[in-house]
């Protein structure tokens, strides 16, 4: 046993020797280039191969966080342009009823402010209903205004709402004259859901585009001066007694939601409590 390990011991020592004269003369040194040129290319290789699924990895993530971002974004914007539109309507809501306060609050009559709840159409509006009726004291014909100017007259009175005619109505007349010229006439509504200034032909010949119209208080329905429309066009084709210009409605019935009722005297003049623009 003593003799195979001291054979061991002298076995590694003369290995260690034959290693150390080796390396001495540059043969080891030539064994390790030897073993750098064969595992160099292997591990160039396996780092490019490292390199690239570490980059593909990485555009992967940087692709998701991309469309997480944009995402994020789109829903920020979203909800910003809902945000303005219901602040811009929120505006445009608190500047009408600022507009129909201020009304209320200068006319000289008494008036009772309502929403419309709905709208009648037949390729145009033919009447409104308000959320006022029978429970706030309102009587057929109550003249309804806003302060763009004349809406209509109440037709249909319910418990808790009525019905509007508007002007459009071809069954609606409305006395009514020209500012500038002091041309009388009436305005009727038309099949079509336009309105029409009807006056006598000797009367009206000064009478031009853009000229305004107003409600001339006569016969006690509507009060004078609140403003029914624009000429837009002048009609040569009316009779030798009659001529008609085509008006353009003082109010959109299409997009008015508040509206005021008089429901006291209307024989007051109003012609300087409403903004006719000229």
């Amino acid at each position: 046993m003593r003799i195979r390990r001291l054979v061991l011991l002298v076995s590694i020592l003369v290995l260690c020797l034959v290693l150390l004269t080796l390396q001495t003369r540059g043969r080891a040194s030539g064994a390790a280039d030897l073993v750098a040129r064969i595992t160099t290319p292997v591990q160039k290789t396996l780092s490019a191969i490292h390199r690239g699924a570490f980059g593909l990895w990485s555009t992967y993530l940087d692709w998701k966080n991309v469309r997480a971002e944009n995402r994020r974004l789109r829903d920020e914007n979203q909800r910003l342009r809902v945000d303005a539109l219901a602040v811009s309507e929120t505006a445009e809501e608190n500047q009408r009823l600022r507009r129909m306060l201020e009304l209320k609050a200068r006319l000289p009559l008494n008036t009772l402010t309502g929403e419309i709840i709905a709208r009648e159409w037949g390729g145009w509006v033919r009447s409104l209903t308000v959320n006022r009726g029978r429970a706030d004291d309102v009587k057929r014909l109550t003249a309804v205004i806003s302060p763009d100017g004349l809406v209509g007259r109440v037709v249909d009175v319910r418990p808790g709402a009525a019905v509007v005619q508007v002007l459009t109505d071809p069954t609606s007349t409305v006395g009514a004259h020209a500012v500038r010229t002091r041309t009388p006439g009436v305005v009727e509504g038309e099949p079509r859901g336009t309105i029409r200034f009807k006056y006598m032909a000797r009367d009206g010949s000064a009478l031009q585009p853009g000229d305004l119209v107003v409600t001339s208080g006569l016969g006690g329905l509507f009060p004078r001066g609140i403003p029914v429309g624009r000429v837009r066009a002048i009609d040569d084709r009316g009779s030798a007694l009659f001529s008609f210009a085509t008006l353009e409605p003082a109010v959109n019935f299409a997009k008015i939601d508040e509206v005021l009722l008089v429901t006291g005297d209307r024989m007051e003049d109003v012609t300087a409590y409403f903004q006719t623009g000229g």
